[in-house]
């Protein structure tokens, strides 16, 4: 009988325990809010974004264009006006769109207007999507700060834009770098983008 007893309240400890912790869940979806940047290949701006903290999740795609529907193909044809972008799903508790934007330019060259290193064209552009005055002006100072940090010689051209709907990649394009390990290493090394990285950057922007 005591055996049984004591079943019964470690049962009921136990079950205790598990709705208190499923009480304790992070922010909820809610809270969560989105960023959308372009910086010309989106598979290569998105592993430093996967890390950091306070992304609850990021996607490829495509966004600044009014295609519905737009495919890789369309895109990449410049008929569309869509430029490759990351969607970034975040917490702001934990990590503020100004910290993004620390990350963001740390992956691209923000002094070049015609696309992102090898990838040459207006859907391989540049740019920081802003949803309200309040990113736009968050944009601007960081924008404006990074052209008085000295790292580059020549002006910031990253454009600032409105954001529009975004359109998710096809599924083959979604965690490409994890999915194709090799291949993703060897373009982004040969497009010169790891190379401009450690140059401007050093290990500071190390993904």
């Amino acid at each position: 009988m005591n055996r049984t007893i004591a079943v019964l309240i470690a049962i009921t400890v136990l079950t205790a325990v598990t709705i208190v912790g499923f009480g304790a869940e992070p922010a909820s979806s809610d809270n969560l809010k989105t960023a959308v940047f372009a910086g010309g290949c989106f598979w290569c701006i998105q592993p430093a974004f996967d890390k950091a903290p306070g992304v609850v999740k990021t996607l490829v795609g495509y966004a600044g264009g009014t295609e519905p529907n737009p495919t890789y193909e369309l895109v990449t044809s410049e008929k569309t006006h869509h430029r490759e972008s990351l969607q970034i799903t975040y917490d702001p508790t934990k990590i503020s769109f100004a910290q993004l934007l620390d990350i963001y330019w740390k992956q691209i060259n923000p002094t070049q207007s015609d696309g992102q290193f090898s990838d040459i064209g207006p859907s391989y552009r540049a740019a920081i999507f802003v949803s309200d005055d309040e990113e736009k002006k968050i944009a601007e100072e960081s924008k404006a700060k990074l052209a008085k940090s000295g790292k580059f010689d020549k002006p910031i051209v990253t454009e600032i834009l409105p954001a529009m709907k975004f359109w998710p990649a096809e599924d083959y394009h979604q965690q490409y770098y994890r999915k194709n390990p090799r291949d993703f290493e060897a373009f982004e090394y040969g497009s010169g983008r790891v190379s401009f990285e450690k140059k401007t950057w050093g290990t500071e922007g190390k993904k």
